[in-house]
């Protein structure tokens, strides 16, 4: 009988199918250094990218560049292109037939349709609205402007314009302007519009804030203002009637006119035969005369003989 156990190295009870050991190199499960090298290369963000998407780019690039390196290939796509364009630019839904301007006087409107000269019909993918509202608002009349293309083929514009606050009168004519100083029109004739105040002298809409101030605090003798006259850009006369003139200084005008009119209440000063009043010395206004009020004085003062004792 076999025994139960066995001597490890007796031969006599080895496994039939066990092979000799013999004296082979064991296979290096590492990879090669070039292997190596690939795998860390591929591993490179870089790389990957290039090779995932930059290499395929390129072939579609390149195959592009072959295929339109023919000039007739070339005016063959210029061609479907341009037709196809033709065909969607023409189509009836894209035609504007129709000018319309809300907002504007009739002769700002004629203006306007002058200064686009759209040929109608036209197609809307050929319009530039952006040019178009430029234009529009270089005339001087148009405070703001807004102009879309709107369903039925209609392209509407819609005016904002300038309302005229002031009469403006300098060397080079009557202008009507707004409360910021722009020009709104060119008037022929001060009567036309003897609603508004009137301003003159060169500058006179650059300072447009300040003449607000002063004839908004003139007060009582709003009714016989003429008009407000800036002198060498630097300050302002007040006109009135009877010809009589009001001299403002540089510096704090309406409070020198403020001053005046308190004086005028008390006095009656500008209800005597005054010329001009000069507040410019805020310490010594002065007074001018008339000749007539003048040479009065001085003959009551002795200072000219009366016509009696010559």
């Amino acid at each position: 009988m076999r025994p139960l156990t066995a001597t490890r190295h007796d031969p006599k009870y080895a496994p039939r199918h066990a092979a000799p050991r013999q004296n082979a190199p064991r296979r290096d499960p590492a990879p090669s250094r070039i292997a190596y090298r690939l795998q860390r290369l591929w591993l490179t963000p870089f790389v990957r990218t290039a090779l995932r998407v930059g290499l395929p780019a390129f072939v579609l690039t390149f195959g592009f560049g072959l295929y339109l390196a023919d000039e007739g290939r070339r005016e063959s796509i210029a061609s479907v292109y341009t037709n196809l364009r033709e065909t969607v630019k023409n189509r009836p839904e894209f035609m504007v037939n129709l000018l319309a301007i809300d907002g504007a006087s009739p002769d700002l409107a004629e203006a306007i349709r002058t200064t686009l000269a759209l040929p109608l019909p036209q197609s809307s993918l050929d319009l530039d609205l952006e040019a178009a509202r430029a234009k529009i608002a270089l005339l001087t009349a148009v405070a703001d402007v807004n102009v879309q293309v709107q369903t039925g083929g209609v392209l509407q514009v819609t005016i904002q314009e300038r309302e005229p606050a002031y009469v403006w009168r300098n060397a080079a004519g009557t202008w009507l302007v707004d409360n910021t100083g722009m020009r709104v029109a060119e008037l022929t004739d001060r009567n036309d519009r003897s609603d508004l105040p009137l301003i003159a002298g060169e500058g006179a809409d650059k300072a447009i804030d300040e003449a607000h101030q002063i004839i908004t605090s003139i007060g009582p003798l709003l009714p016989r203002l003429r008009g407000v006259v800036r002198m060498g850009e630097r300050r302002w006369d007040v006109i009135l009637d009877r010809n009589q003139r009001i001299l403002l200084p540089v510096d704090q005008p309406v409070v020198a006119l403020e001053r005046l009119i308190a004086l005028d209440q008390a006095q009656d000063l500008l209800a005597r035969d005054v010329v001009a009043i000069d507040l410019r010395l805020q310490r010594r206004p002065s007074l001018r005369l008339a000749p007539y009020s003048l040479a009065e004085m001085r003959r009551a003062r002795g200072i000219i003989p009366a016509e009696s004792d010559l």
